[in-house]
């Protein structure tokens, strides 16, 4: 008779609402983000082009940013987003964006990032574009990220949102052939050939 392994209880419901204190306590072999209390697990493994993609990223923009006060930084990070108060356990929302830039020395410890980051990049994965389109852009514009693009690596696509008035302002859709500008990295410009064309 084959062996099966004992089920560990999980220190979470999917029905219960938990806080960065909560996150801290759990020991977890998967990545898990909360997004207003509520836990979501990482689908899987990022695939390949997705990696690709990453690691194209934070090369052009660690490059960029050599030297000034911005740091790049990519998942596993937790970015904390606290809509009144820094203490643990009044923090609901942890999460761990694909890749982010920080401006403000002041939002790093030695656990991250809290509060918003200047620049927020999410590549989607199957599985995940309903958390990183409706769910992570309500709480990025809630709390403040200027910028967030939302990358399709298997359209080869790019759509950037620009906070505006406490609103984010969708971009027009970038493709291969585009050179893409950031307004929350005032002189860095991106070639969509060149990003795309590695994959």
């Amino acid at each position: 008779m084959e062996k099966t392994k004992d089920k560990v209880k999980e220190p979470f419901s999917t029905y219960g609402s938990y806080s960065y204190s909560d996150y801290l306590s759990w020991q977890l072999d998967e990545m898990v983000e909360l997004i207003r209390g509520k836990v979501f697990r990482q689908a899987a493994a990022p695939r390949r082009i997705h990696e690709e993609l990453t690691v194209a990223l934070v090369t052009r923009i660690h490059g960029f940013l050599k030297g000034g006060n911005c740091k790049v930084y990519t998942a596993p990070f937790d970015v904390r987003l606290p809509i009144s108060s820094r203490n643990h356990k009044d923090i609901d929302t942890v999460v761990q964006p694909d890749l982010c830039v920080v401006c403000d020395p002041e939002k790093l410890d030695e656990l991250g990032c809290v509060g918003a980051p200047d620049l927020v990049v999410e590549i989607l994965s199957p599985g995940n574009n309903k958390k990183e389109l409706q769910l992570k852009y309500e709480v990025y514009e809630a709390s403040g990220v200027k910028e967030y693009w939302v990358i399709h690596p298997d359209e080869r696509t790019l759509l950037i949102y620009t906070l505006e008035a406490e609103k984010y302002q969708p971009s027009r859709l970038f493709t291969l052939g585009d050179w893409v500008k950031s307004q929350a990295l005032p002189g860095f410009e991106l070639d969509l050939d060149e990003v795309f064309g590695e994959l």
